[in-house]
């Protein structure tokens, strides 16, 4: 990892509040009657339910929905045996991603023993706690032994996710690969580089598919796992195979394999080792960071190959963020007794058939409108789905209780499929998703506040993430001291002075840009002189940059008061045709998906016909991220509850207006903010409204004052993340920063602009 990562990774960590999860209340606790119900003397009452009948422990208490992340940091990542406590930021990463991506919670337990009999009585004796245990990160071959004992002597889930987790996803993408070359599992050649917890597991899993195990060739740092060997420890000798010699290189034992999965170590395979395998060749290199082979040497060496590797930014990811999370979803959902091989291969064959399924939008958007189909660079689903929640975690549940070891059985699948789509929210990774588009196709983006920390930070981590190609506009000495003394890294980056150019291609730029300016505004009390001297200002000289093409997109705004930055968009580049007012819009991530909210920024007096404009555009907006906007204009009345209340007859006429000009779409109003948010009690009060039955997504406000308000109220009081002001209705995309937003709030505005720049383009 490079200086600059690890800074980051570090201040990352340590940032705020140490570590990255917490336990949050999930009752009321504001007053003195909530705390007697949580603790003494109500809890009482549950107890003793409990204690009567044992299974009401998941009717009272959060058991169910509980995953202990469980390690003794001997196999940790690509770092080795570093420990339990070196391990823990893993365990607490492991447990983050159970949350965010199946709303499961977890605890992190790191045990200092290397003792089997030991690790195994320690978490026996936690079972009353949990709902299942994901063991991690334990080296082999403890790791079987482990999590054999505890599969027999835990009435709970617990999975080894490093041995089924890689086993999974790439069981998932192998019967996908051979239905498109039309090989038979069981006759295919595979050769395995790796013989450790995860190989072992991928090729059991293989097995109960249907390979066979002659067919199977494994390597270990000494060779081929073969009969007469006799230093092969743990599951090692599971795959011994003497159907070749024991002396057979690598390289022999590919020479007409169909199949090659590699879990060991980079660049241990060359073109001339797989131009010898057989047609249609399939190639699994799944060492991370290096895969065995890189996906540019293997495709360029065999055009008919099938790859995949464990890097994200190449096409079939064996990710296995596919597979835990909705694993163990499932298995909670029916309290399954332990998670079984029919399970796995449940997810196994859900995962396969979910790549075979027409691609959600929202997906080809992330990857560049590239219009995934089942192919051979799309063999298994892309982590940003959002239908893996509702297809592995029911196929899951449903082979546990076919299997007989679910306890709580489903009865109706439409409603769970439609609680588990719900429970996240069905676009809390529009983040996610706007950042990967972005990376689709690298834009300019002009920085027009890069004398500042925070904007230098940001521009690494856009580079780094290869999110855009900024440019920065600022003093260069005070820039690079800042990126000295800070310890910032941005190779070959471009820094321009827009006030003291530094050669005649600066010089020659300066003089048209200004020229430029002069014609756009000599009618509106502007000098040559004046032009000239306004170009100077870095937000002046970003916009032109981006009207003359030689920028892509500009932010600014950090370090500035908002007018000082909007002004030179609006005067250089203009709204777009058909546009009358230019508007803000602000984006808060809430658990129930992101929540527009306009005008947030620029207009402070509107008529109903200029909150209709800007609701057409706000609504045009939040479709490009294939989202269907359901839009609550909202003041303090509910269709007519104040009859002449100012704001109240603002919102009602536009209203009117929006129902007149799009009669189809999901548009209400006037009314208040909990009756849009509020499905339930809009259906009860005001079934007539366009949108009863559904939690608004889009608010629009009256005037400048309130959406200005409530946007920062949002965002201070409950940490919601935040993206925004997107400006919407400009020619060409300049967004304006908050004063004081954080590196990550730049960034996701750096994305939101290049993905503006690749749709204008």
């Amino acid at each position: 990892m490079s200086d600059k990562l690890k800074q980051a990774a570090l201040e990352y960590h340590a940032k705020g509040r140490p570590g990255k999860i917490e336990v949050i209340p999930t009752k009321d606790t504001a007053n003195q009657r909530d705390l007697s119900l949580a603790y003494s003397p109500g809890v009482a009452d549950p107890c003793l339910e409990i204690a009567k009948n044992p299974e009401d422990v998941y009717k009272y208490t959060a058991k169910g929905n509980l995953v202990a992340v469980i390690s003794n940091g001997t196999a940790v990542l690509g770092l080795g045996d570093i420990g339990p406590a070196a391990g823990k930021p893993v365990m607490e990463g492991k447990g983050l991603l159970f949350k965010i991506y199946a709303d499961i919670d977890c605890f992190d337990l790191e045990l200092d023993t290397t003792d089997v009999d030991e690790f195994v009585r320690t978490v026996k004796i936690l079972e009353p706690t949990f709902g299942g245990v994901n063991l991690e990160d334990i080296s082999a071959p403890a790791c079987f032994e482990i999590e054999e004992r505890l599969k027999k002597e835990l009435n709970i889930p617990v999975m080894h996710d490093d041995q089924h987790g890689t086993a999974i996803i790439s069981a998932a993408a192998l019967l996908n690969a051979l239905e498109i070359v039309d090989k038979d599992i069981s006759k295919v050649k595979i050769i395995v580089s790796g013989a450790g917890a995860s190989a072992i597991s991928c090729n059991r899993l293989y097995v109960s598919l249907g390979a066979k195990k002659e067919n199977i060739f494994m390597y270990d740092s000494k060779g081929l796992i073969h009969p007469s060997r006799s230093n092969l420890s743990g599951k090692k000798p599971e795959f011994v195979n003497g159907n070749m010699p024991a002396d057979t290189s690598l390289s022999d034992a590919l020479e007409g394999a169909d199949v090659f999965i590699g879990l060991s170590r980079g660049n241990l395979l060359s073109q001339d080792m797989i131009k010898n395998m057989a047609p249609d060749p399939i190639i699994f290199a799944m060492a991370n960071p290096t895969p065995e082979i890189s996906y540019e040497d293997a495709t360029a060496a065999r055009k008919d190959v099938i790859m995949a590797t464990g890097r994200s930014d190449y096409p079939n990811q064996v990710n296995n963020v596919l597979g835990f999370p909705f694993i163990f979803r499932g298995a909670l959902d029916v309290r399954a007794t332990e998670i079984n091989e029919e399970m796995k291969i449940a997810a196994v064959k859900s995962l396969a058939e979910l790549a075979k399924k027409p691609v959600p939008d929202i997906v080809n958007t992330a990857y560049g409108n590239i219009n995934l189909n089942f192919g051979k660079e799309y063999i298994i689903p892309k982590p940003v789905d959002p239908r893996l929640i509702s297809e592995v975690a029911p196929a899951v549940a449903k082979a546990a209780m076919e299997s007989g070891v679910a306890q709580a059985p489903i009865t109706d699948w439409d409603q769970y499929r439609f609680e588990l789509s719900e429970r996240l929210g069905h676009d809390n990774n529009l983040s996610k998703v706007i950042e990967t588009k972005a990376k689709q196709s690298i834009q300019r983006v002009v920085f027009a506040d890069a004398e500042n920390l925070s904007v230098l930070k940001a521009a690494q981590v856009v580079i780094e993430e290869r999110i855009a190609q900024p440019v920065l506009l600022g003093n260069v000495e005070t820039i690079q001291q800042i990126m000295t003394e800070y310890n910032i890294d941005l190779p070959g980056i471009e820094i321009i002075c827009p006030y003291m150019p530094v050669n005649e291609d600066e010089k020659s730029k300066f003089k048209l840009y200004a020229g430029e300016f002069y014609k756009k505004r000599q009618r509106k009390g502007y000098t040559l002189a004046e032009a000239q001297n306004i170009m100077k200002r870095r937000s002046y000289y970003g916009a032109m940059m981006v009207e003359m093409g030689d920028a892509d997109a500009m932010i600014g705004g950090l370090t500035r008061n908002f007018p000082d930055t909007v002004r030179p968009a609006l005067q250089i580049l203009g709204p777009r045709d058909g546009v009358k007012k230019v508007a803000g819009m602000h984006i808060l991530m809430t658990k129930n998906g992101p929540l527009f909210l306009a005008d947030t920024t620029i207009n402070h007096f509107l008529t109903a016909a200029d909150i209709a404009d800007i609701t057409e555009l706000v609504a045009e907006q939040v479709r490009t991220f294939n989202i269907e906007p359901v839009i609550g204009l909202v003041t303090y009345s509910n269709f007519g509850s104040v009859p002449n209340g100012e704001s109240a007859v603002l919102m009602r006429e536009a209203t009117a207006i929006l129902h007149e000009r799009h009669p189809d779409w999901l548009v209400d109003g006037e009314m208040q903010a909990h009756m849009a948010l509020g499905a339930d009690i809009a259906d009860e009060l005001h079934p007539f409204s366009k949108i009863t039955g559904k939690r608004a997504n889009t608010l629009i406000f009256p005037n400048l004052s309130s959406a200005n308000i409530a946007y920062n109220l949002l965002h201070q009081v409950s940490k919601i993340d935040m993206i925004g002001p997107v400006l919407l209705g400009l020619k060409k995309p300049v967004h304006i920063l908050q004063l004081g937003a954080t590196v990550h709030e730049i960034v996701d505005m750096v994305a939101i602009a290049a993905v503006h720049a690749q749709s204008n383009k």
